[in-house]
């Protein structure tokens, strides 16, 4: 069987193309790894009605959905290499499966590095989080920390103010630059270069953080950001151009360079909100139904041309 189009990555992109397919009658594909980024979480935010919904119940509500149109198939299947085959694609499973499509959308999204820090894994998606549009409103008017370098820790830290007036910049080790260091100072931000020993609490719950030495600090949130990478290759091996910060380059309706292929998601843009995801897959959906659509009335056409002539 060749699918109209099989989507890797069933996460908020993936399956809002599904879906936006699935109603166009398109025969679809979903392979979904279980792998998505914001499972850590304890909730997600900033998507109208669904609003501090846990993500593994959003994913259970979503799949649901998708369950009511016969088109569709979601099999768990970990894609792991992918090529152009003619004008559409073939797909390799991690199991050995071989599957045939017209169109390929990946929606594999992003990994987050975490810093090395002890007690970090205890705290994660609870407590210590990336995004303060995010998770920021949680903790409004609480004693908030950042951990991250020159380049990236102190814009971080200025992003929170809008949240709370103590915020606590944690470098590591590294030094801030002048600049930057006077911005932070001038809005309030204290800085402690001193790199972490390890991070405390209790249930999730971050409580202090304490650096090496032994002077502590009560902190009730930590927000870090120590990079990122793309959770998959495959947009590499398949020939796609990436932005200067590791996105794979997307244009209109997120098509790539690369005939036929299509990415949406995190592993595309900046703004890493699950509305802003679920959107870009809508219009990678309806971006792939324009194109599947524009070749089967230039196979009709041709059909019609040769059976007047024939």
């Amino acid at each position: 069987m060749t699918y109209d189009c099989i989507i890797v990555g069933g996460g908020p992109a993936g399956l809002s193309a599904a879906l936006m397919l699935g109603r166009c009658r398109r025969r679809v594909l979903l392979c979904d790894g279980g792998e998505q980024r914001n499972l850590a979480a304890r909730r997600m935010h900033g998507y109208p009605t669904r609003d501090g919904t846990p993500p593994a119940e959003f994913l259970r509500l979503a799949r649901a959905e998708l369950s009511r149109y016969p088109t569709i198939e979601c099999r768990e299947l970990k894609i792991v290499d992918a090529s152009k085959d003619g004008s559409g694609f073939v797909v390799l499973a991690d199991d050995g499966t071989r599957l045939k499509g017209r169109k390929l959308l990946l929606a594999t999204g992003i990994v987050d590095d975490l810093p090395d820090l002890e007690g970090l894994q205890e705290l994660y998606g609870a407590s210590v989080h990336h995004c303060p549009y995010c998770d920021a409103w949680e903790w409004r008017d609480r004693p908030l920390a950042v951990y991250g370098g020159p380049e990236h820790g102190p814009g971080l830290a200025l992003s929170l103010t809008p949240w709370s007036a103590d915020v606590l910049l944690c470098t590591g080790g590294s030094r801030i630059v002048p600049d930057a260091a006077a911005r932070l100072s001038a809005a309030g931000i204290k800085v402690r270069e001193t790199p972490i020993l390890r991070l405390e609490g209790r249930h999730g719950m971050l409580e202090r953080i304490v650096f090496a030495g032994g002077d502590t600090v009560a902190r009730s949130a930590l927000f870090v950001c120590t990079g990122q990478r793309q959770r998959s290759s495959l947009a590499e091996r398949l020939g796609c151009r990436f932005t200067l910060k590791g996105a794979v380059d997307t244009g209109k309706c997120e098509a790539t360079n690369v005939s036929g292929l299509y990415v949406a998601g995190d592993a595309s843009k900046e703004a890493q909100f699950v509305v802003v995801a679920g959107a870009e897959g809508a219009e990678a959906g309806m971006a792939v139904n324009r194109a599947l659509l524009e070749e089967d009335l230039a196979h009709s056409a041709r059909v019609s041309g040769l059976t007047a002539t024939g």
